[in-house]
């Protein structure tokens, strides 16, 4: 063993004795860790650990969209330092590199350092090391030559900073190495300002990637570079709560740890959300200022509105054109919503896609008519449209079901074999029904035919290609479940090419336009003209549909079926909607004379029974008593008036 090496092997085992020395406290800490909690032994070096291409693939395909995107900047970067000896590494949130650009002269030797594509830099058995100890403390940092912990990385000299994606986890790390570097550590400074500056671009690029149908606000605390590089980068809903952000934004309104994800932008900003409209680009950006509520900080803003919303004159921006009708299958899901008309617009866009889908909501809510009316509106609208729960499926048949099998290709199986419903399914639309319930072992099959396109049959050896269009649909939160380990992150990041949440039925404002519809299907199918009295169809509205529509329509088959002579009275509701004590019994809007507000009607009594009679819809509200939303908005502030909805 020669003298450096033993030297650096007794620092290392002074250090983790809790002996301090002269370096860095996060590179103490990392070494620590590595003999704490991983186990390492410092006297071992390893050899760097290169995936094979098949878990390479799947590394990559789990992150597909995020790399193409990320590419431009790993470019962009490389050409700042070509020439200087540096390779660039993207890794992914555990550490495999996923993306790598180096000098191709240099191949062997990079391979054998650890620097190429496929490499593993996870802490838990590179040891110190700029991407392990990066995803361990989500910090950007220089590991120089000595710091690194295993004694084979000793000439490699190593910086990295983490990528966050635009809800604030991390998505990847991005790390520029040489393996050879002037010895002092502070000759790397350039180095880390370089990979810090272009994370921030690849994540604001990330945000304006995944948000071009939403809101974007830029903020940055310079008027010169508020459009061109703004520092902080928010994506608003139509509602204008934040749904991503930049990881500066996190930073600058995160509040003791806690995301602002979800927040409402009112809350942070001292403007109302119906005012965004003054900060579009025609105005010039001195007049474009606002405060961050909570420190006052004065911050230039520009707002970028959704590609299709049609801004007022006079606040500098021309009419947009309106947007493309919906498909006839997406409108016949809505009477009018706003929550579902934004989701359904959005949907539109993509129904020609290859993109995977996913549709979040309570059991109940319409999640497979949605997938159906996705699978209407398309291309693929000639071929089949299957639906599977995989919740309903026995564990022990999920494969031989999704996948088909051989003849004879196991006990009890059947002597003309089994087609498999996902080659059922080829050509069209494949519905993944509670995919928050499947299996991991499952899971781990499903994820193959997503990234390759292709089923292998049990009892098979070579695989069959199929043409799917995958939409997946589940009322369980994945990402949690993610968290504990019981779904693929990887599934996860295929299905969600694009998420869709189906709002609860007590949140629709179109629920009169559901119970006329269903009335009327059932109408056409029993030759039987059905009406709703007065007293009935107030209990329908006041009842809180925990089952969503899914309730509503039994309550509706019910009330058909006992029923004398089309007339539906209270008492043929099913009863927990007749006694559920959640309705009072008011007019429609159109059944209230029009005429002076009482004078004993205090505004709050007249804004909440108004609000009460537009089921909660703030948007009809305003129309109702003609003023603006955010005029409703603030008067609910003001005499403290919460919809039932948002009762925690």
């Amino acid at each position: 063993m020669d003298s450096a090496r033993a030297a650096h092997i007794d620092e290392l085992v002074r250090v983790s004795a809790g002996v301090a020395s002269s370096r860095d406290p996060i590179i103490e800490t990392s070494w620590r860790r590595c003999v704490a909690d991983h186990k390492l032994d410092p006297t071992v070096g390893r050899e760097a650990h290169i995936l094979p291409q098949e878990r390479l693939r799947e590394h990559r395909d789990a992150m597909d969209e995020f790399l193409r995107m990320a590419r431009f900047g790993l470019e962009a970067l490389y050409r700042q330092i070509a020439g200087m000896g540096y390779v660039l590494l993207l890794t992914d949130s555990k550490g495999v590199t996923v993306d790598f650009i180096g000098d191709p002269t240099f191949d062997n030797h990079l391979r054998r350092a650890g620097l190429y594509l496929g490499s593993d830099w996870n802490e838990g058995h590179a040891g110190t090391c700029a991407v392990g100890t990066c995803i361990a403390t989500a910090e950007a940092l220089t590991v120089h030559q000595t710091d690194h912990f295993d004694t084979t990385h000793i000439p490699l000299t190593c910086t990295a900073a983490p990528v966050f994606d635009s809800g604030g986890e991390l998505a990847a790390v991005l790390d520029i190495s040489a393996l050879h570097s002037p010895e002092p550590k502070i000759s790397q400074y350039l180095a880390l300002q370089m990979v810090k500056a272009y994370v921030h671009k690849i994540e604001t690029a990330n945000l304006y990637n995944n948000y071009r149908r939403d809101w974007v606000v830029k903020l940055s605390a310079s008027q010169e570079f508020a459009e061109v590089d703004p520092d902080f980068v928010l994506a608003l809903d139509n509602g204008g709560r934040v749904i991503g952000f930049n990881h500066k934004a996190h930073d600058l309104l995160a509040e003791n740890g806690v995301s602002p994800l979800g927040r409402s932008f009112a809350e942070l900003f001292d403007c109302e959300v119906e005012d965004l409209v003054r900060f579009v680009r025609s105005l010039p950006t001195d007049q474009r200022t606002l405060r961050l509520r909570r420190t006052g900080l004065p911050l230039f803003a520009q707002a970028m509105p959704p590609p299709a919303l049609t801004l007022p004159r006079g606040h500098g921006a021309d009419h947009a054109a309106d947007a493309a009708p919906l498909p006839e299958p997406l409108r016949a899901v809505s009477g009018g919503d706003p929550a579902l008309k934004a989701v359904l617009t959005r949907a539109a866009k993509l129904v020609n896609t290859r993109m995977s889908l996913l549709i979040h909501g309570e059991t109940g809510t319409g999640k497979e008519h949605l997938a159906k009316a996705l699978h209407k509106a398309s291309i693929r609208r000639a071929k089949p449209f299957v639906a599977i729960n995989c919740a309903a499926l026995p564990e022990n048949l999920i494969e031989s079901e999704l996948f088909g099998y051989e003849p004879g290709s196991f006990t009890g199986a059947t002597a003309r074999g089994k087609k498999g419903l996902i080659l059922e399914a080829d050509g069209g639309t494949l519905f993944l029904d509670e995919i928050g319930d499947m299996p991991l072992a499952s899971q781990t099959r499903l994820l193959r035919v997503l990234a390759e396109r292709e089923v292998t049959p049990i009892g098979r050896t070579k695989a069959v290609s199929v043409d799917v269009r995958v939409i997946g649909a589940t009322h369980r939160d994945l990402i949690e479940l993610v968290k504990a380990g019981s779904f693929r992150d990887d599934l996860y990041f295929r299905l969600n090419g694009a998420v869709f949440t189906v709002p609860p039925l007590r949140q629709r404002g179109d629920l009169d336009w559901l119970i006329e519809r269903l009335l009327a299907e059932r109408a056409d199918r029993d030759d039987m003209p059905y009406r709703l009295t007065p007293a009935a169809l107030a209990a329908l509205r006041g009842h809180g549909w925990p089952g969503n529509v899914r309730e509503l329509v039994n309550a509706l088959d019910y009330a058909c079926a006992v029923s004398d002579g089309g007339s539906i009275d209270l008492a043929d509701l099913p009863e927990p909607v007749q006694h559920s004590g959640l309705f009072q019994a008011w007019p429609a809007p159109e059944e209230i004379a029009e005429g002076p507000v009482a004078a004993e009607e205090d505004p709050a009594t007249r804004l909440r029974e108004t609000l009460r009679r537009q089921h909660w819809n703030v948007s009809a509200t305003a129309r109702v008593l003609g003023v603006d939303r955010s005029t409703v908005h603030r008067q609910m502030h003001r005499f403290g008036i919460v919809a039932p909805h948002r009762v925690e």
